[in-house]
């Protein structure tokens, strides 16, 4: 399995793969998780890191350096892939991405509605700080909002 920075050709693929792994939300959300539009206007600020074989793009994790702080997002895997360690991979490498360039914090938003994310999070070292509301422009079937999370890097 190969690790790489993805570059704006992969906008298309990085769509599919987010789209499918976030498919356990659409118990909740009306449209798709992610555009191709999308996936462009976050590499114009932040980096997705992907892992890959020959067949395809098995997982991806976006990250956007804020000074002394990062987020992280959209950490996508395959779901015939799933729980086989992969996104564990990817989470340290955002980590060590943010690390590297100085970031003192990793935070991330997850769904309240999500309710195995917490505890997913948790075990590797991610506390809750709050919550935030959820975006109004962002269709829902029920009322929801963000947990707020973050860990310390250093």
């Amino acid at each position: 399995m190969q690790l790489r920075q993805a570059g704006r050709a992969d906008a298309g693929a990085l769509a599919d793969l987010i789209n499918q792994a976030f498919r356990v939300e659409r118990f909740y959300s009306v449209n798709e998780r992610i555009t191709v539009e999308e996936v462009e206007e976050h590499l114009a600020k932040g980096e997705f890191h992907v892992l890959e074989d020959e067949d395809a793009l098995a997982g991806c994790v976006y990250v956007e350096l804020r000074g002394e702080r990062s987020y992280v997002g959209l950490l996508s895997i395959d779901p015939s892939r799933q729980h086989g360690g992969l996104g564990s991979r990817l989470l340290a490498v955002a980590e060590d991405r943010a690390r590297g360039e100085g970031c003192a914090h990793m935070d991330m938003l997850i769904v309240n509605l999500r309710k195995e994310l917490p505890p997913y999070y948790g075990r590797r070292g991610y506390v809750e700080t709050g919550t935030a509301p959820f975006p109004e422009t962002t269709p829902t079937t029920v009322p929801c909002h963000f947990i707020c999370m973050s860990k310390a890097l250093k």
